[in-house]
């Protein structure tokens, strides 16, 4: 497997509202439900540009989580590493997607569910990775997976997106380490994102980068700042995923070209085209879609 993630993963219940109601009700426009989690839906678009794929995580005996390795599997994700705990809920996600513009609120939880332990990671198959993919969920499992990569040369992909014990650890062991704004702000104290990259910089991955939505993104390059805007979406239907599989991109790309600037740029088409439909996983592009997207943009 090329593309090995390690994280969240959960069954998400999409709906999408005129807008989005509080102490009120409203009618559903649209609704779905298909896999969710960070780094699944990061592991998906791996497969669906082509890599092939394998994903770690724990999920519950339950109905949700026969759904959640269903969901993977039809994808072509090896799910042979997953951990299923018996008599648990697995994890799950209640998103509103606002249709005026797409953005979305989630509400989730863990169902209860254990993390997967640092002895219960497959690291044989993690040895014959190029990458590995982390969004900082089963920390412990993390540092121990990707210290292990580290050691066997294989890529370290953090999305950092939340602060939770043991990230800062996790971080020191990042090679491609792109953080959301929000994150970026939180972890170095700055409110200036030009002067928080510089920071972020410091704690020694080889990239370093920040995501910043519909004003596109930027990386560090020999010290200095390279920024690439968003690619404009005729109709933004659901942002849900936009920032996972940016980061699934990025680093399909840097293992292609490790030129930053086409990373960005890579990585920017597939958030993009995902956005068209509803769900984290329903618009992720193929190789062939992107390729067709970046010449015609």
């Amino acid at each position: 497997m090329k593309f090995v993630g390690l994280g969240f993963c959960s069954n998400d219940y999409l709906a999408v509202l005129p807008h989005i109601p509080m102490d009120s009700k409203v009618q559903i426009e649209q609704h779905l439900i298909q896999g969710g989690g960070p780094s699944a839906t990061s592991t998906v678009a791996a497969a669906r540009l082509g890599v092939s794929a394998a994903y770690i995580s724990s999920v519950g005996d339950d109905e949700a989580g026969k759904m959640i390795i269903n969901d993977l599997e039809k994808e072509g994700v090896s799910t042979s590493s997953m951990v299923i705990r018996e008599g648990t809920a697995s994890p799950v996600a209640y998103c509103w997607i606002d249709a005026p513009t797409g953005k979305r609120s989630v509400a989730w939880t863990r169902g209860g569910l254990v993390e997967v332990k640092p002895e219960e990671v497959d690291y044989e198959l993690i040895a014959n990775a190029k990458v590995l993919h982390l969004d900082g969920h089963h920390t412990q499992a993390a540092i121990a997976a990707a210290k292990f990569a580290r050691q066997h040369g294989v890529l370290v992909n953090f999305d950092a997106g939340t602060m939770r014990d043991g990230v800062p650890e996790l971080l020191k062991y990042s090679d491609i380490l792109i953080t959301s704004e929000e994150f970026a702000r939180q972890v170095t104290g700055e409110n200036d994102l030009d002067k928080a990259i510089y920071q972020l910089a410091s704690i020694g991955a080889q990239v370093t980068g920040i995501t910043m939505g519909e004003l596109g993104s930027m990386v560090l390059a020999e010290g200095k700042i390279l920024r690439c805007p968003a690619f404009p979406v005729a109709k933004v239907v659901d942002t849900t995923g936009a920032g996972d599989v940016y980061h699934t991109g990025f680093a399909v790309r840097y293992l292609e070209t490790g030129d930053l600037m086409e990373c960005m740029r890579f990585g920017s088409a597939v958030s993009a085209l995902k956005c068209g439909k509803l769900g984290g996983r329903t618009g992720i592009p193929t190789r062939k879609e992107v390729d067709e997207f970046l010449a015609k943009n």
